[in-house]
Formats: C-alpha cells, sequence, structure tokens
C-alpha cells in the first residue's frame, strides 16, 4: 500500500471539512475505492466559471477557485432547483472528472444545472485523504454524538418554504436580530440542505448565541436521507446546551423536493416543540400550497413570510384570502417578530398550563 499514499499540499480547503481542522499538507491515496458521502478528497481545478467560481473556507470567507489549485473538498449529493444537480460516484480513483456542487466544496457527478447557471467547475481526483495508515478521512469523523429522543426544549420556531431562495434565511435572521435586541437568547440552526457555513455564521452575525447543521452531524447534504428526524434532534438538543429563550430552525430548499425536509414534520416528538410554523413563498400560489401542505398533515402554518410579501399588496391578500397572518422581514421586521412572538408566547402558557395539571399535588 505504500507506493498508493501520496503526500500533497493543497492551496485551499472547503468548508464542508471545516470539523476535521485538516491541515494544508495531506496524506491521500490514488487507488480507487468505493465511494462514500462524506468522504473526504483532494482535488484539481480544471475549468473556471463566471458565476460559480469561489469556495468558502473554513473560516467562512470566499477565494477564488483558479484552474490549477488543489482543492479539499467532500463528496456529496445536490438536488437544487435552482442551482446544480448531482451524486455520489460509486467509486473514487485518482484521474476521475468530477465536478464542484457548490461553494462550500461539496464534489460529485453533475448532471444537470439551472438554466441560469453556466457549467460547474470540473475537477480531477487526485486522491482520498486519508491518515498515514491509508484510512480515508469522512468529515463523520468529527460528527456530533447523535440523540434519537427530545424531551425537552426551549420553543422552536420552524421555518420552512416552497422553494430555495424564497426568503427563508432573511425570515429567519430578522427574527433573531429582533428577538435579541428584546433581550432574548436565541439559538438558531439548519436542517436540511447542502453544506455550506454561509447562514449559520449569517444567523451568528445577527445575535445567534449558538448555531450548529446538519454539517456537523457528518453530512454533507441531507439528499437521500429517508428520515431527518434523528439529525434534527442531534441538532437541537446541541443548541439547547447554550440555555436559549428561543431556537429558531431553518429548513434548506422547500417541503418538496429531494431534502428529506416532509419527514421533519413527521416526527412527532419535533411537532410536540414547535412552537411557531413561518412558511415563505414567492407568490401566492406557492403560499396556497404550503397551507395545503400542512394542513393535510394536521398542521397549520402561523405566519407567510417571503418574498410574497415584499409588497403591503401581498400581506393584505394572504391575510384576507387565506386566513392567515403575513409579515416581511425586509420591509418590517419589527411586526414580523411581534406576530411570531404572541405565538410563542401563547404556546409557553399552554405548555405551562399542562405541565400545571400534570403536577402531583
Amino acid at each position: 500500500m505504500g507506493e498508493q499514499l501520496l503526500q500533497v499540499n493543497v492551496d485551499k480547503i472547503g468548508s464542508v471539512t471545516a470539523r476535521l481542522n485538516l491541515p494544508k499538507s495531506l496524506w491521500v491515496v490514488t487507488r480507487g475505492r468505493r465511494a462514500r458521502a462524506g468522504d473526504v478528497v483532494v482535488v484539481r481545478a480544471l475549468s473556471d466559471s463566471a458565476t460559480y467560481n469561489q469556495l468558502e473556507l473554513p473560516t467562512g470567507r470566499l477565494a477564488k477557485i483558479n484552474p490549477g489549485d488543489l482543492l479539499v473538498g467532500a463528496l456529496g449529493s445536490r438536488r437544487a432547483l435552482k442551482g446544480f444537480v448531482g451524486d455520489v460516484p460509486r467509486e473514487v480513483a485518482a484521474g476521475d472528472k468530477l465536478h464542484l456542487l457548490n461553494m462550500g466544496g461539496v464534489i460529485g457527478l453533475c448532471t444537470g444545472h439551472h438554466s441560469s447557471l453556466g457549467d460547474a467547475i470540473q475537477v480531477e481526483i487526485i486522491g482520498t485523504v486519508c491518515d498515514e495508515k491509508g484510512e480515508a478521512r469522512n468529515i463523520a469523523d468529527a460528527a456530533l454524538a447523535p440523540c434519537d429522543r427530545l424531551e425537552a426544549s426551549a420553543p422552536l420556531i420552524f421555518i420552512a418554504g416552497a422553494c430555495m431562495n424564497s426568503g427563508k434565511t432573511y425570515a429567519a435572521t430578522e427574527l433573531i436580530k429582533q428577538a435579541t435586541r428584546a433581550g432574548l437568547r436565541v439559538a438558531a440552526g439548519k436542517l436540511s440542505g447542502v453544506a455550506c457555513l454561509r447562514d449559520t455564521l449569517n444567523m451568528s452575525d445577527h445575535g445567534a448565541i449558538a448555531t450548529a447543521s446538519f454539517l456537523d452531524c457528518g453530512l454533507p447534504s441531507t439528499v437521500g436521507i429517508s428520515d431527518l428526524g434523528p439529525v434534527a434532534k442531534t441538532i437541537i438538543e446541541t443548541l439547547n446546551e447554550s440555555g436559549p429563550d428561543w431556537i429558531v430552525i431553518e429548513l434548506g430548499d422547500g417541503i418538496l423536493g429531494g431534502y428529506a425536509v416532509d419527514s421533519v414534520f413527521d416526527d412527532d416528538e419535533l411537532i410536540a416543540h414547535m412552537a411557531a410554523l413561518v412558511f415563505c413563498a414567492s407568490d401566492y400560489v406557492g403560499v396556497w400550497g404550503g397551507i395545503e401542505w400542512f394542513r393535510r398533515r394536521g398542521l397549520s402554518v402561523d405566519v407567510v413570510a417571503g418574498s410574497v410579501t415584499d409588497a403591503k399588496m401581498g400581506e393584505d391578500f394572504i391575510e384576507r384570502e387565506f386566513g392567515v397572518r403575513a409579515g416581511n422581514a425586509r420591509r418590517d421586521g419589527a411586526r414580523l417578530f411581534a406576530l411570531v412572538r404572541d405565538k410563542i408566547e401563547r404556546f409557553v402558557a399552554r405548555r405551562s398550563s399542562s405541565e400545571a395539571e400534570l403536577a402531583p399535588c
């Protein structure tokens, strides 16, 4: 095996590997091996891209990718309706040609992309990152300890959407900012999507006292995960350790798609701690679909936000035609916060009343 190990010095390390704290001098295995989601790989950039040519580093800083750069990423899949689509190959060996699927450094075989984007940057596999014994490194090596029960939690605010780019992160960060200014301790997490630190760093920048995401659970993306419940509970249990008053949870992508968002709302333990459900959409049909989708699960949307409410007309139409409160994070974040806070205060009052009834005399 000795001749199959190669030591390389890399130029840039993708944030998808952040929890491993990798150095820039790495051992790689060049021989072919079965590929797993999360396996760390060194690749050489073969092409450029006019629209998608930056790599997010473990610090969160973006660095320009130049043809010839040696990059560190992790194998993963993506299902972005408005971005790239790709999968983990069955095997990986030095010389294989794959693609950069997102700015966090997720590497896979691109099978399609949105018409507004150019081709994904093509990369050549140099090798699979390993220790000096030749054992492959995987981002799951540094994952949080799994938690499959959630018996107690701070009130959860779930922010879901009709699709990517519907305003979920903006709503989440505005709620965090407004709640922090009101004197509340807010933790925040992202349960689904493709690995990137941008959103959780944005949450921290707006006042979140602690953040976590599926990346902390060793997942390069949530594509192909049949049940996100255990991942969600691990993230929420970790966030509860910071003693928050609220936990704001963003669900990346849409309630329909390839990221297993629907499984979160099929978990009774998670729903038991959901104090407010905010739904983001870009148009009225999306709002109607979201309300109906949740209704069929026995759940109610508490507040509609997102780009559909960017105009006051949108708020008025939603409240009049759908009977659901609406608030816009960009125009009036204080009002959106007030609507959500009202729901949470009612939830906390009901929970306190129930606990009092169950307490021994």
